[in-house]
C-alpha cells in the first residue's frame, strides 16, 4: 500500500478528454517519475466530461491509491478549465501539469522539478521538433508563438504546450477563462514572476485523434486580443479608449478640413459629390469603435463578475479520492 500523503511536496495534474486507451500506461509511468523524486505526490486526474470508459477507470484508480483525486467535470467545458479545476483541487507547492495522452513524457517531470529547485517561478515546455502535420499545426503554432511573443513581450519558443511546472504561489494568483491556458506565460510574467524554457519530446498521440483543429486559430487571435489588451491597459483602460478617441477625432477634422475646402474654395456641391461616402466611413468608424469597446468593456465586467464573486468557470460533478484509513480494494 502507498505511504498515506497529507500535504504532498508535487501535484501533477493531468486533464483528460475520452482517453480510456492510455490511461493505465499514463498513470504507470507518471507514477514512476513521480516515485524517482523522493518527494512526497498526488496525481490530480480531471474528466473534463469524457463520454467514453474514461471516469469509471478513474474511479478505479482512485480506490486503489490514495494519492489519487479524481475531478470529474459535469461537461466538456474545455482545457482550461479543466486545468483550472486541477489547479483548485491540488495540494503540492510545485504543480506540474501535461496532457492524458501521452505526448508528453512523463519521464521529463524531474527536469522541471529541478529548474524550480533552481528558483524559477514557472518552467515552460518546448517542444523543438513536432510531429504532427507542419500546414495542420506545425505552422499555425509557429506563427500563434511569435504573435503571443510579439504582443506579451514574452519571447518563449512554444506557448501551447500544457506541459509546465508552477510554484504554488504563481498559481494562486491564476485566473483563467475562456482559452488562456496558452497565455498563462504571459500572466505569470505579468505578475512578476521568472520564467524558464526546457526542450521536451513531442512523442504524438499513441491512440485516439487530436481535439484541436484549425479553427483554433481564431480562438487564439481573439484570446491574442483580449491578452494584449489587459497586459497594457487593464489598470489604464483611459489610455486605450484615448488613442481611438484622438484617432477618431483626427479622422473627423481631416474629412472636416477636406469637405470645407471643396465647398468654399473650390466651389463643390459637399452632399452631392461627398455625401454618401462621408457618411459612411462615419458610419463604419463609430459602428466599429463601438463593437470593439463594447467587446473589452464586456470582458472587464465578466471577470469582475467572477472574481468579486469567487466563482468558478466549471461545476464540479463529483470527486473520486480514498480515504486515509480506507482499506485497499483488491
Amino acid at each position: 500500500m502507498p505511504a498515506l500523503i497529507q500535504d504532498p511536496q508535487i501535484s501533477v495534474v493531468i486533464p483528460l478528454h475520452n482517453e480510456a486507451v492510455t490511461l493505465d500506461e499514463l498513470y504507470k509511468r507518471v507514477r514512476a517519475a513521480a516515485e524517482a523524486l523522493d518527494r512526497t505526490w498526488e496525481i490530480i486526474f480531471v474528466d473534463d466530461g469524457s463520454t467514453d470508459g474514461t471516469p469509471d477507470i478513474l474511479d478505479s484508480m482512485c480506490n486503489l491509491d490514495p494519492r489519487i483525486t479524481v475531478v470529474h467535470l459535469r461537461k466538456n467545458y474545455g482545457q482550461t478549465a479543466a486545468l483550472m479545476a486541477g489547479f483548485n483541487h491540488s495540494h503540492g507547492q510545485v504543480i506540474v501539469s501535461l496532457d492524458g495522452d501521452l505526448q508528453h513524457a512523463p519521464e521529463e517531470i524531474p527536469n522541471f522539478i529541478r529548474k524550480i529547485d533552481e528558483g524559477y517561478d514557472m518552467v515552460s515546455g518546448w517542444r523543438t521538433s513536432r510531429s504532427d502535420g507542419f500546414f495542420a499545426r506545425a505552422l499555425p503554432s509557429r506563427i500563434a508563438n511569435w504573435l503571443i511573443g510579439m504582443v506579451s513581450g514574452v519571447k518563449l519558443h512554444d506557448f501551447g504546450t500544457t506541459f509546465k511546472a508552477y510554484r504554488r504561489e504563481v498559481v494562486s494568483d491564476l485566473h483563467l477563462y475562456g482559452d488562456l491556458h496558452r497565455f498563462v506565460p504571459a500572466l505569470v510574467a505579468l505578475n512578476g514572476g521568472k520564467i524558464i524554457e526546457i526542450p521536451i519530446m513531442d512523442m504524438g498521440r499513441n491512440e485516439g485523434k487530436s481535439h484541436y483543429g484549425l479553427e483554433r486559430i481564431f480562438r487564439v487571435a481573439f484570446d491574442l486580443l483580449t491578452v494584449g489588451f489587459l497586459l497594457r491597459y487593464m489598470t489604464r483602460p483611459l489610455h486605450f479608449f484615448g488613442k481611438l478617441f484622438l484617432g477618431s477625432c483626427g479622422i473627423s477634422i481631416g474629412l472636416g478640413i477636406f469637405l470645407s475646402y471643396s465647398k468654399f474654395i473650390n466651389g463643390v456641391a459637399v452632399f452631392g459629390e461627398h455625401g454618401p461616402l462621408a457618411a459612411l466611413a462615419c458610419v463604419l468608424m463609430i459602428t466599429g469603435i463601438q463593437f470593439l469597446a463594447i467587446g473589452l468593456v464586456s470582458e472587464m465586467l465578466m471577470r469582475v463578475y467572477f472574481e468579486s464573486q469567487d466563482k468558478r468557470i466549471y461545476s464540479v460533478k463529483k470527486i473520486c479520492k480514498k480515504e486515509q484509513n480506507a482499506p485497499d480494494i483488491h
